[in-house]
């Protein structure tokens, strides 16, 4: 249990340190060759314990793996990197951090809808539509698109959007392999895939590859290895020693650091409709990851012997 503990604190700090992380980054980095080291980076760092992982799959193993879920890699990768990353990264670059952490918290509710529609078992019930609406009235609050706030831009703050809604996606088809591929292999392949893509973008769109690295090499490696491969590192330990559901619970911790994070570093304000913003989207994720949880496994059949 204590072990557990510590890698959600442990998660939740590093997951709430990104945004200004890359913001401070992103000043001297374009954005797709950002995106390109920072899952290069992090990929490498997580793939050691990836090939450790498949060694101890292969021999608990009951049947060989089907080749078919290789394939998630490249497509995983695909949805993450060059797609939501890109524009997560873009976001960050064009809003405020705390703006854009709180706001990519609501990930598991946009989560939620898609996997009513892309998955047989998982629907939408009364709580979930209730933390649906809970969430984008706090996204609202957040945006405040009567008075936008100082350093938050519309075109960023929809990339921020999007950047959720396609981690949705991601989540609902990482969900049908992780069981086949293990969380670590499935993470370090798709990190690696993903930034050999944008790698082919970079050549493409002739952007610089290593242009500054040495300059600004103290917050690339905390980007890349902190906040990205240790980040994820800590959050699927918690995930292996409890549920899925509970390393959810990053995502509850992560809206209140990182606005205090962004003001300690960033000297970003935290006005009234922020402080709204973010109680309204814990109250959302706690009906979410608590409430329908409770719920749904009361409403489990018992099982007979």
């Amino acid at each position: 249990m204590k072990k557990l503990i510590i890698f959600i604190i442990l998660s939740a700090f590093l997951f709430s340190t990104m945004e200004v992380a890359l913001k401070l980054a992103g000043a001297s980095f374009d954005t797709l060759q950002l995106t390109f080291l920072r899952f290069l980076i992090g990929g490498l760092i997580l793939l050691p314990i990836a090939a450790s992982e498949r060694k101890s799959m292969k021999k608990t193993a009951k049947a060989p793996m089907p080749k078919k879920y290789w394939a998630f890699l490249p497509l995983l990768g695909f949805i993450n990197v060059p797609v939501c990353m890109s524009m997560f990264q873009f976001g960050v670059s064009h809003s405020n951090a705390s703006t854009v952490a709180v706001i990519f918290c609501c990930n598991p509710i946009f989560t939620m809808v898609f996997a009513h529609f892309m998955t047989k078992d998982d629907k939408l019930n009364k709580v979930k539509v209730a933390s649906l609406a809970l969430g984008f009235i706090g996204i609202i609050m957040m945006i405040r698109p009567w008075d936008i706030q100082a350093g938050n831009t519309v075109i960023g703050i929809a990339a921020t959007i999007g950047a959720a809604l396609i981690w949705g996606i991601y989540s609902v088809i990482g969900g049908k392999s992780v069981g086949h591929l293990g969380p670590f292999t499935q993470t370090a392949g798709s990190f690696l895939c993903g930034s050999a893509m944008v790698f082919v973008e970079v050549l493409i769109l002739n952007k610089p590859i290593l242009t500054g690295v040495l300059e600004n090499l103290p917050v690339l490696l905390y980007a890349s290895i902190a906040a990205t491969g240790l980040g994820y590192l800590f959050y699927f330990y918690a995930i292996k020693l409890s549920d899925a559901s509970t390393g959810s619970i990053v995502f509850f911790f992560k809206p209140v650091i990182a606005p205090i994070v962004a003001v300690i570093v960033l000297h970003e304000a935290i006005t009234y409709n922020m402080f709204v913003g973010i109680a309204l989207i814990l109250a959302a994720s706690y009906l979410l990851i608590f409430v329908n949880r409770k719920n749904t496994s009361e409403e489990l059949p018992l099982q007979m012997d």
